[in-house]
């Protein structure tokens, strides 16, 4: 499906289907690829809304377009200046990624192979990735693998372990974690900083 996107001040907005068709399609959809009916109860996720409004925050590695919802966004150029300042490089490899992609991302992992089981212990399903919100970035730094668990030993995840949650950016799935989502030092979301 191919996406359509709306101008607005803020950014690009996105529509979407009315949320109990979507999820009922979403289920179905996972179901025929073979994602577990109680996945999100078996993992402690719920599903997500796909953000509706997003902005543009250059590109990736890959000199892929990336957007962020627009709160997250200025989150993200906030962080990423003040670590550049204290000489530490944030480069995205992902940012927003819509259930479909998500589906495709998946599918993609299927045809090479890939059960399952192992696709979700590194992928959430559609329907429940914080990609989708618009306020998860998946981030590297020049020198260290990208996306892999060597990235917790680089001076960029020791400077976001102090400093990201002062911009609002939350390490999603540290070890151990509740969600039985692999380990993923890469991975941060924006939550809105709480007044008060």
């Amino acid at each position: 499906m191919r996406e359509r996107f709306i101008d607005t001040p803020e950014g690009i907005a996105l529509p979407r289907l009315a949320d109990r068709h979507r999820r009922d399609e979403l289920s179905r959809q996972a179901g025929a690829l073979g994602v577990p009916a109680d996945y999100g109860d078996r993992h402690g996720l719920r599903v997500v809304a796909e953000a509706r409004v997003l902005r543009f925050i250059g590109y990736d590695l890959y000199d892929r377009p990336q957007w962020l919802a627009p709160r997250a966004a200025r989150a993200w150029f906030a962080m990423r200046q003040a670590a550049a300042v204290a000489m530490v490089e944030l480069h995205v490899v992902s940012a927003f990624r819509s259930v479909d992609y998500q589906f495709g991302l998946l599918q993609r992992k299927l045809d090479r192979g890939q059960s399952m089981d192992d696709i979700l212990a590194v992928s959430a399903a559609p329907g429940y990735s914080e990609h989708h919100t618009g306020r998860a970035l998946d981030l590297t730094t020049p020198g260290f693998a990208v996306l892999e668990e060597e990235f917790e030993h680089s001076p960029a995840f020791a400077w976001l372990q102090r400093h990201a949650p002062g911009y609002g950016f939350h390490l999603s799935f540290p070890r151990d974690n509740p969600h039985g989502i692999a380990y993923e030092p890469w991975h941060w979301c924006w939550r809105p900083l709480r007044r008060g």
